[in-house]
């Protein structure tokens, strides 16, 4: 399985799907970025700029490099944008009793970031200090969000902002301890192993 995975061919393919998805993200946030105060531009797309950052990082494997700090950021936010995009439509269709085609879309699009995040784990090279950069750029991004009112627009989730806020809040959290969890301590974990073998 992870032979096909990380197969050039797959990494190539995926790098195109994120690429698109990462300008149609972007094309998707024009209203609001309209809106937004050029020094907040940087944070209110966020799924198309975790897109983003792993294309990138699918960019520098192909090259043969690694750009371990973009890995560690692609990882976070990819899987806390994505779970993020799939909890905040399901609840909209909990409350609307529906939704249209858009927010399917989402829910399909979304939950895919999230997987690939950890299926192409075994390739990041992150330490902990671009773990530490990373978690700062992503609770800062949350302060930016819900502190100044740069929040992704949901509709009739508006009313619930302030509980959407402290839920991104600890899924943020969740999303770097896995995040230390999967790449920082596995490896150093084999290290021990392979220390004393």
């Amino acid at each position: 399985m992870r032979k096909i995975l990380y197969h050039p061919l797959s990494l190539s393919a995926l790098f195109v799907i994120n690429f698109f998805g990462t300008i149609y993200g972007y094309y998707w946030y024009r209203f609001q970025l309209a809106e937004t105060p050029w020094y907040f531009v940087l944070f209110v797309p966020d799924s198309p700029t975790a897109s983003l950052f792993f294309t990138i990082v699918l960019f520098f494997i192909l090259q043969g490099k690694r750009a371990p700090l973009i890995e560690a950021l692609a990882m976070i936010t990819l899987m806390k944008y994505g779970v993020w995009a799939v909890v905040m439509n399901i609840l909209t269709l909990i409350q609307d009793g529906g939704l249209d085609w858009t927010g399917y879309m989402l829910i399909a699009s979304h939950g895919l970031m999230a997987v690939q995040a950890l299926l192409f784990a075994g390739l990041y090279t992150f330490k902990m200090w671009h773990l530490v950069v990373a978690s700062i750029w992503t609770l800062h991004n949350d302060v930016i969000d819900y502190l100044y009112g740069m929040m992704p627009t949901y509709g009739s989730l508006s009313t619930y902002s302030h509980h959407i806020g402290y839920f991104t809040f600890w899924l943020s959290i969740i999303c770097i301890l896995i995040a230390y969890y999967v790449v920082i301590h596995r490896s150093k974990q084999y290290s021990s192993l392979t220390t004393r073998t």
